[in-house]
């Protein structure tokens, strides 16, 4: 589920820290670089930002949006959102209503979670600079004072409240430092104690009606998890039998009074196989097993049960858009709901009565709001305005579903690739405009369409087409399509964005000579291997945070994901697949890099440490190209606070002006 993830105004912060600055010249490579130290940002050949961009990006970057995190005992909605410079927990208690800001941290918050009837408060996590060490927080709202949970030194998330709020499961490194297990947590007396201590990663995903049990599931891979049930007094774990033997598994909930279960799997129906995470029914006592979701040829993303047990919620992914239903239990009726707009649907809740639905509704021209749906009424309410910078928000573009032919067969038939497309509504002036491509990371990931202020404005002020696709590896077609970028089959994602390079050149309207490429994380691996590909096609790319070497990255990750990462990757302990990542190395592929390239990295990142992307750098200015390199020290993996998000877009659109635009 996507997944989940920033943003103080440029001019602002250059006002600061103006005074701290010192510029030296360093050499890194066969090439000269411009360094400058500006607070906690460091920068190597990065240009000054023109004040008039500034002035033009200032809107674009005070968009923020809305996310649904629970119900209050009052009948309040717990939203997280940004006002200043991270995202905080805020309350709105009416339709349109106030937003009281609940909590003033430097820092982000993660797990934003309300308590049920039992505890008036919620929990949230928080890390320091994007280390993703969260520590878990409960805030009660009666007094206003937050209490630690955790130990302050492991990484904890996942936070679960038990029906009654007493209880809250949650997921910890404590024990080891490596191993997530799942511990749990009585609020009363603030006591936690490990639960399920098996090794690898675990998530808690429902308590038993009656506290006394709990689902979970252990996870290894997108096509492989195992799922159980614990039994609270005695932490006896028992797992249940997966069909087939290995499956792909997403939410598990109670029904029935805890006498049953609803989960989502592409577990074997009937003996044949399943490509899509279906929603399914099971009762154990009786051996009943049924399909709720099969007439729909797609994924269910998300699924939530009402207090009561009387509707269940859930969404299915159709080709990247996403569709609500709620059913009647355990009748199945499908119950009317309001149409919503194509969007992303997420952070489904019941209001404690099981009479109101709240969601997070978010779409290419509008952020994420929070929305309720009367259930009996069957009428939709819009409970937060999030800003768009004073835009004109009918200027905003909507993509188009395009599928582009790529280089291996489906059925004696090119197998196609999925890909939003965004065009500019102006007219380019001479004729054809330039694209850029930008790819998600993961790579067990989806691009859907959901608002994005960086590329609304290089529609409407650069007049930069966009394209998103979504190449093999990505989640949301079938688990066919997720294994096909497996281990050695690594670059055939890449050759996809040689397909869509042709697919570009085939298009009247779009410029086959001016197109640039950016991407995150994985999709900085695909940013870096495309350029090392295709640098004859492609102008220029961005790297965020993205991997330049898979066999140093899995050597540095933090511990606690380098067996996850494995299982997509390939074990680089084995001599074959160690060879092949030498082979497929974008480090080592350095001297084909020759078109102009843009680095950005957070320094506290544990997932794609900064070594990856120093060392690209270093290799890559070995050819004589003064790449620009990006750091800021209160970082992790990406950029969540405002001023950092906010120099990086301006810094990319001067990127893109001087190296894709002229």
């Amino acid at each position: 589920m996507m997944h989940r993830s920033a943003l103080l105004a440029l001019a602002c912060g250059l006002g600061v820290f103006a005074s701290s600055a010192h510029a030296q010249s360093s050499t890194t490579g066969a090439t000269a670089s411009q360094r400058e130290q500006v607070g906690n940002r460091t920068t190597e050949n990065v240009p000054a930002i023109p004040e008039a961009l500034i002035d033009q990006l200032n809107r674009y970057q005070n968009t923020r949006g809305a996310l649904f995190s629970g119900w209050t005992q009052e009948g309040c909605v717990l939203i997280g959102t940004r006002f200043a410079e991270t995202a905080q927990a805020h309350r709105v208690c009416a339709p349109l209503g106030m937003r009281e800001q609940l909590t003033f941290y430097p820092e982000p918050l993660s797990s934003l979670q309300s308590a049920p009837a039992g505890n008036d408060g919620f929990v949230f996590g928080k890390d320091k600079g994007g280390n993703e060490f969260w520590q878990l927080y409960w805030f009660d709202l009666k007094s206003r004072q937050t209490t630690l949970l955790t130990d302050g030194k492991s990484r904890n998330d996942s936070p679960l409240f038990s029906h009654d709020g007493r209880q809250l499961a949650f997921t910890s490194t404590a024990r080891n430092g490596q191993d997530s297990d799942i511990w749990l947590l009585d609020l009363a007396t603030r006591k936690s104690r490990p639960l399920v201590t098996e090794g690898g990663h675990w998530n808690a995903l429902d308590f038993s009606p009656d506290g006394k049990k709990l689902l979970v599931i252990q996870y290894v891979s997108v096509n492989e998890s195992y799922p159980g049930e614990v039994d609270l007094a005695t932490g006896t774990l028992k797992r249940f039998p997966v069909d087939g033997g290995k499956a792909a598994f997403g939410e598990f909930r109670y029904v029935d009074g805890g006498k049953s279960a609803l989960f989502v799997s592409d577990e074997p129906v009937d003996g044949k196989p399943q490509e899509f995470r279906t929603l399914r029914y099971h009762n154990p006592a009786t051996g009943e097993l049924k399909l709720i979701s099969g007439h729909i040829p797609w994924d269910v993303d998300a699924l939530e049960v009402s207090r009561d047990g009387k509707r269940i919620a859930y969404v299915s992914n159709e080709d990247g858009i996403d569709k609500l239903h709620v059913l009647a239990w355990p009748s199945l009726q499908e119950l009317p709901v309001p149409a919503l707009p194509v969007g992303v649907v997420g952070g489904l809740g019941f209001s404690p009565d099981g009479k109101q639905l709240a969601l997070s509704l978010n779409t290419a021209t509008s952020p994420s709001d929070v929305q309720v749906i009367d259930l009996q009424a069957n009428t939709l309410t819009r409970w937060t305005r999030s800003e768009v910078g004073g835009l004109d928000s009918s200027t905003f573009v909507a993509p188009t579903l395009v599928r582009f032919p790529t280089f291996d067969q489906v059925d004696g038939k090119p197998r196609t690739i999925p890909a939003f497309y965004y065009q500019p509504r102006k007219p380019a002036a001479g004729g054809k405009v330039p694209v850029i491509i930008s790819i998600h990371g993961g790579p067990e990931g989806q691009s859907l369409p959901t608002f994005n202020a960086t590329t609304q404005f290089l529609l409407n002020e650069l007049g930069v087409a966009v394209l998103v696709p979504n190449v093999r590896g990505s989640t949301g077609y079938g688990k066919s399509f997720v294994q096909m970028d497996n281990g050695f089959k690594r670059e055939d994602s890449v050759k996809d964005i040689g397909a869509l390079l042709d697919w570009i050149a085939q298009q009247p309207e779009l410029d086959a000579n001016r197109v640039g490429v950016m991407g995150g994380s994985y999709g900085g691996y695909m940013v870096l291997a495309s350029l090392m590909h295709y640098s004859d096609r492609i102008r220029a790319g961005i790297d965020i945070v993205g991997i330049s070497h898979f066999g140093t990255f899995l050597k540095n990750t933090e511990s606690y994901r380098r067996d996850l990462r494995r299982a997509e990757y390939g074990d680089e302990r084995d001599p074959a697949m160690a060879a092949h990542f030498e082979k497929i190395s974008p480090l080592n592929g350095a001297k084909r890099i020759t078109s102009p390239l843009f680095v950005a990295q957070g320094r506290n990142d544990p997932r794609v440490p900064y070594t990856e992307a120093e060392q690209i750098v270093k290799a890559v200015r070995g050819n004589g190209q003064p790449v620009w390199y990006l750091e800021f020290s209160d970082e992790g993996h990406g950029f969540q606070k405002k001023s950092n998000s906010d120099y990086f877009g301006a810094a990319s659109m001067v990127f893109w002006q001087q190296h894709l635009l002229k």
